[in-house]
Order: C-alpha cells, then structure tokens, then sequence
C-alpha cells in the first residue's frame, strides 16, 4: 500500500515520498523499509532515531525528529490499529463442518460457517453467516451467534445465551454458566438459587480467554456493544456492562453491578455487588470498589474504597509520611503539656 493512499484513507498528513510501498507493519526496533512503525508512548521515543521503517506514525510533536517518511496525526495508535488491520486481514472463513462435530439434528447453520474437530451445538442452535467455531467449543441449546463473529478453541456458551454480531470469544470463555446464588438455611446449610435468566451480549464485543461470565438470576446479564474485556475476568449474574467499556485482565464484578458507557477500568480491579457506576468512568488498577460512582472522573484507591484519584495520589505520599508526623505530633503533645504544667 502506498504512503499516498494510507495518508489519504486514515487522514494523516505524509511527509515523505507518496509512492513508497509498504506491506505490513512492525515495531520501530525491527522495521525495515517494507514496514510502517509507530510512535505513539514516549518510552519509545529514543528509538526512533535509528529506525529503519519505511514510515512512523507519530504526532506532529515528533514529526522533526523522524529520519523517515512521517504519517502526521493526532492518534497514532488509532491509525495503526486500523492500518495494522488492513494490511494484516484475518484469514477468510474456510466454509465447512468437520466430521469429528457433533451437531443436533434440529441447528441451524449457514453453509458459510466453519465448525472444527470436536465441536457440539446442541438442539435448537441458531449461528449466523460466516460464524466461526473453535475446536472443542460447545454451543448451547436455544443460542443465538450473529453474523461473521468467531468463537475460538474451548469455548463454552451455555444454553439460551445471546451473541451479536462480529464478536470475537477467546479460548476458555464461558458465557452463561450459573450465577452465584445461594441462600442460607436458618441451619447454616445452603440452597441453590435458581439462574433463570440468560446472557445477552451486543455487537462487536470482544472477551478475553477464560473470562466467565454468568447467566442472570432471573434477568439477564448484559454486555453492550462494543465492549472489550480482556482475559481472566469474572462478570456476576445481572451484571449489566455499558457500550465500548473496556476491563483490564483479572477484575471481579460481582452480581447486579451496572457499569456505564464509555468506562475504563484497570487490572485487579474488584467490585462489589449491586452497585451503580457512571458513564466515562476511570478506575485505576488494584482499586476495591465498594460504593457507587456517579460522576465521571478518574479514581483509584486500596481495599478502602475509590476515591479522585488526585487526592488518592497526594493521600499515598502522605502515608509515606506517617511515622515522621506521628513523631512531630508526639513532640507538640509533650509540648503543650509542659506549657500547660508550667501556667498551672
């Protein structure tokens, strides 16, 4: 592809030669000329002196510095997710169903769909065109799979569950098993709690490998449009996830929490239950969230709870501090109780 024609299509501003043609793209270390690398951390910063790519995309801040044909930007990383995607297409679906499958008699499938060795779709089944399922993966009685989405090896959507369009379900997920729901005798002993409901998950969603997430107790639980949710992470029964949130790896959301639009949540994050968190939230990783958020804003905190993370930050210093205040503060003490023996 042309740096003319990537300049033209992703809106960059080219400086450097229009006809020079690139294949594929590659980190600014490895890149030889045939590549497009990218700068979009600063951590990487001193490495783009040496490059040998056929072009970076950058800023116009680091656009000087570069020794080759620049792409101009103001979201390097967005033009090379969308350029990195161009010129490294996923592979076309290879129509067909592998005679180690195993398929009810009453599914339903397009010829368009690919199914691998090992795979189960169960009675009343219903996939899309283009659908894509995994080796091992099970397929559920009553599911509904939408057009061109990927179900990859091991996957497991329980029965009744919902999965829109162009999805992607990483190996080891699990859609829909039961809710954690349990009542307790006045003996101490445990009842299950009926899950009645089902998981519905909108278009364009993508969930990382052996993330769980569980089907509502009466309800379903719900994940929007757009969603990313990387892998190894819990979503409790009716849990509702707003559009285009994106979770980091090992996070628990436990039952009838609701997650706004548009949120960002980092890695080890914790959530109680039943809880309600505003659109356009940020949560820094390792935060125990225990009260609702209702204002957007970036926050953070240990097993205390979520706070604005700027005075969470100020808070952290000052806790490095404790041991030489609490020394001053024993000093003032001894202090004012001289000054108070001596006006007695």
């Amino acid at each position: 592809m042309k740096l003319g024609d990537i300049a033209l299509e992703y809106g960059c501003e080219l400086r450097g030669d229009p006809d020079h043609a690139v294949t594929r793209v590659a980190t600014l270390a490895a890149a030889e000329p045939d590549a497009v690398a990218f700068l979009a951390n600063p951590a990487y910063r001193g490495q783009l002196a040496a490059t040998r790519a056929g072009a970076v995309i950058l800023t116009e801040r680091d656009a000087d510095a570069s020794p080759v044909a620049a792409l101009v930007t103001a979201n390097p990383y967005l033009v090379y997710a969308r350029l990195a995607a161009r010129l490294h297409p996923l592979p076309a679906v290879a129509p067909g169903i592998s005679p180690a499958a195993v398929l009810a008699a009453d599914c339903e499938l397009p010829a368009s769909c690919a199914v691998a060795a090992g795979a189960v779709i169960d009675s009343g089944a219903r996939l899309g065109e283009r659908v894509q399922v995994g080796p091992n993966a099970c397929i559920g009685r009553d599911v509904r799979i939408g057009d061109d989405s990927r179900l990859l090896a091991g996957v497991c959507v329980a029965a009744g569950s919902r999965i829109g369009a162009r999805c992607v379900l990483h190996q080891g997920v699990v859609i829909g098993s039961d809710g954690f729901g349990n009542a307790r005798t006045e003996n101490g002993e445990w009842v299950k709690v009926p899950q009645l409901g089902a998981v519905r998950i909108g278009d364009d969603v993508e969930i990382g490998a052996n993330t769980t997430i569980d089907r509502g107790a009466i309800d379903d639980t719900v994940i929007e449009d757009g969603v990313r949710l990387d892998n190894q992470i819990q979503v409790g029964h009716n849990v509702r996830i707003g559009a285009h949130t994106a979770i980091a790896a090992l996070t628990g959301i436990s039952g009838s929490t609701t997650i706004g639009r548009y949120c960002m949540i980092g890695g080890q994050v914790g959530f109680a239950g039943h809880l309600e968190i505003a659109d356009h939230v940020v949560i820094s990783g390792g935060t125990a969230v225990t009260h609702s958020i209702r204002r957007p804003g970036v926050y953070g905190g240990p097993a205390s709870g979520p706070d604005e993370v700027s005075r969470w930050r100020r808070n952290a210093v000052r806790y490095q501090q404790l041991d030489d205040m609490a020394k001053r503060l024993r000093r003032l003490e001894k202090w004012a109780a001289q000054a108070q023996a001596g006006e007695d």
